[in-house]
Order: C-alpha cells, then sequence, then structure tokens
C-alpha cells in the first residue's frame, strides 16, 4: 500500500477524492500541485502538510508563498516545479490526475525517479504510451489505473495470465445524448453536454464522454496497459454504469467488475493495491438497480469513437494528434465558437493534414502535438 502520496492536479475532481482517500487511509502527502485554484490548494496546504506544493501558473506561486509564508512549506511555480513535485523525494507513489497533454511530463518524471503511478490522465498514454510503458519497465515502477475502467480490468486480470485473454469489453455510459436523433447534435450547447447522467467529472472529460471520445481515449490507454491489440478492445453502451469494465477469456468465461458509481472506489483500490481496506463509500444495491443492460455503440452517431480506433491503428504520433486536437476542439465547443458536431469534424481534418512519424520519440511527441493545436486554432474556421 502506498504510504506517501504526491498529487499533480490536486484541485481537480480525481485530485480532491484522492485527498478524501488519503485521509481515510492516513496517508501522507508529501507534494501538491495544482494549475491555479490557489484558494483550494492553500487549505489542501494547511491540512496536510506537504513539504513542497507547485502552481502552473508562475505569478500565482508568488502569491501563494506569501499566503504559506508561516508554514516552511516550499512552495514553486511553473512547469518546473509541476516535475519537482512529481519526484519529491519521500513520496512512493504519484497521483497523476492533471488534465490533458500537460500530465505526461510529470508522469514521466515520477517514473524516472522510481515512483510508483496511480494514472488518472489518460492523455498520457494516449500521446506516450509506448515511451511511458517504456519507462516504466526500466525503472522497475508499477502503474495503477484510476480511470473506474481501466481499475476494472486490472482487477478482472489479477491472478490470470494475458495469454488465456480473448478480449477486453470498456464499457460506456453513452453519456447524455445517446437517445437523441443525430439530427439534433448540432443544436447541443455546452450546458446540455456538461450534464453527465451518471458521473461527476471535469468539463473537458465529461464534454468528450458526451462525444464518446473519452471511450475511444480509454480504448487506446487500454492498448498500453494491458499489451492487447485493437482488435482485443471492444466497447459496449451501458446506461446503468454498473457493470464498470469486463474480460472474455479464452475459454468463454466473462468476468466483470462491478460498484456503484464513485471514483473513491478505484483511487483506494490503487492506493491501496495490493490490500482491500474497508470504507463508508456508497454501496451497490442491484435489487435496486434492477436490470443491466447493453447495446454496441454507434460509430456514425458519435464519430470520435471510430477516429480513437483509427488513431490507434495508425500509431505513431497519430494518437498525439487526435488528443491535442480534440482538447483544443473541446474548448472551442466549450467557449461557444463551434457546435457540439464539429469536434469531430475538426478532429478528423486535421488527423488528415499529419503527417505520422511512425517511431517517435519523446520530443518527436511533443512536436506532434504541439502542430495539432496549432493547426487546429488555426484551420477550425475553414474547416467547419
Amino acid at each position: 500500500m502506498a504510504r506517501i502520496i504526491s498529487i499533480i492536479g490536486s484541485t481537480g475532481s480525481i485530485g480532491t477524492q484522492a485527498l478524501e482517500v488519503a485521509r481515510h487511509l492516513k496517508l501522507k502527502a508529501a507534494g501538491l500541485a495544482a494549475c491555479s485554484n490557489i484558494d483550494l490548494l492553500e487549505k489542501q496546504a494547511r491540512e496536510f502538510n506537504p513539504r513542497i506544493v507547485a502552481v502552473k501558473d508562475a505569478r500565482l506561486a508568488e502569491e501563494l508563498f506569501d499566503r504559506l509564508k508561516d508554514t516552511g512549506i516550499e512552495v514553486c511555480g511553473g512547469v518546473e516545479g509541476i516535475a519537482r513535485v512529481a519526484a519529491v523525494e519521500e513520496a512512493d507513489t504519484v497521483v497523476a490526475s492533471i488534465v490533458g497533454s500537460a500530465g505526461i511530463m510529470p508522469t514521466l518524471e515520477a517514473i524516472k525517479n522510481g515512483k510508483n503511478v496511480a494514472l488518472a490522465n489518460k492523455e498520457t498514454l494516449v500521446a506516450a504510451g509506448q515511451v511511458v510503458m517504456s519507462e516504466a519497465e526500466k525503472h522497475n515502477v508499477r502503474i495503477i489505473p484510476v480511470d473506474s475502467e481501466h481499475s476494472a480490468i486490472f482487477q478482472c486480470l489479477r491472478g490470470n495470465s494475458l495469454r488465456h485473454v480473448s478480449k477486453i469489453i470498456l464499457t460506456a455510459s453513452g453519456g447524455p445524448f445517446r437517445r437523441m436523433p443525430p439530427q439534433q447534435l448540432r443544436h447541443v450547447t455546452p450546458e446540455e453536454a456538461l450534464r453527465h447522467p451518471n458521473w461527476k467529472m471535469g468539463c473537458k472529460v465529461t464534454v468528450d464522454s458526451a462525444t464518446l471520445m473519452n471511450k475511444g481515449l480509454e480504448v487506446i490507454e487500454a492498448r498500453w496497459l494491458f499489451g492487447l491489440k485493437p482488435g482485443q478492445i471492444e466497447v459496449l453502451i451501458h446506461p446503468q454504469s454498473v457493470v464498470h469494465s469486463m474480460v472474455e477469456y479464452v475459454d468463454g468465461s466473462v468476468l466483470a467488475q462491478m460498484g456503484a458509481s464513485d471514483m473513491k472506489l478505484p483511487i483506494q483500490f490503487a492506493l491501496a493495491y495490493p490490500e482491500r481496506i474497508e470504507n463508508n463509500y456508497p454501496r451497490l444495491d442491484l435489487a435496486a438497480v434492477g436490470n443491466l443492460t447493453f447495446e454496441k455503440p454507434d460509430f456514425e452517431k458519435f464519430p470520435c469513437l471510430r477516429l480513437a480506433y483509427e488513431a490507434l491503428e495508425t500509431g505513431g504520433t497519430m494518437p498525439a494528434v487526435l488528443n491535442a486536437s480534440d482538447e483544443e476542439a473541446v474548448n472551442l465547443f466549450l467557449n461557444g465558437h463551434i457546435k457540439f458536431t464539429d469536434i469531430p469534424r475538426i478532429v478528423e481534418s486535421v488527423m488528415g493534414m499529419h503527417s505520422v512519424n511512425t517511431d517517435p520519440c519523446f520530443d518527436d511527441i511533443i512536436r506532434a502535438d504541439e502542430w495539432a493545436r496549432q493547426t487546429t486554432k488555426n484551420s477550425w474556421r475553414s474547416i467547419i
């Protein structure tokens, strides 16, 4: 079990829940890092008394330094500060929960410094899966998934060999527009897209869940986490979000992991692994749930899922381009510049402009990420 943790993205949805779990497990926090919410970060720092805190915005770090003068806590800023929190010596486990490709660098920094990683940032493996998993093997560190779906797969694989796996089945709620006619999707507002039926998450992840891009990113992540081929990774729509994912074995047996829709459950599993610790979190009441239903996803209605599979099949730098373009397109949608249905149109167009590097190093991935962001920002008006 983790004894001392560091959290990258401590003020976000996963980060705040990770600290709830830390309270329950009585874990110490050696480092906390956030993007800009210094009000909450100050409260967290005063409660957990870490050795170091960091704010990505260096100007806000100066203000936080003044606020925490009486504590003796080291305050640093910028990307370098985030890296220092990821590498803080006392921590044995780093919770990587910062949103987007910004999570790649601190995750790699944690791995290179011998930290186990509780990974909640899916973009890290989407964009740089081969590099990250290679570094994890090289430094003999464990990566335990925090996403409910990958945590479910991880749990269903325990005690079994990967060579006996036929396929894994990632479940998806289907989002708020599962039953909406395709022609109405173009009128969806950001407010509507942010109303997820089952989970409370950050804005970007919630919009990705509505487009099914989130599930596509999870497909790519699963390929690297579990060493499977794209054809061994299936997606099923499961509106109740009770079965978090399944593994089908070569003999036809299917193991499923179920639980309440509460992210504290997979977070605790990752931080307490390999132990299971009693808690007072919500329990699953199957009688109250009643029916569990499953259906195949509509790739035409939700083309982002198809684009993710295509990016995975292409490989190289293409998943990084998919991810970066999607981040920028989602921002454009949330800011009212494009329609909901423009998101996949923009991502597909940017993917079509990209010259793939089939064997990228980390710097190549960062360049592809930057290219995709700039191309999306420069081209979206002509695309839509």
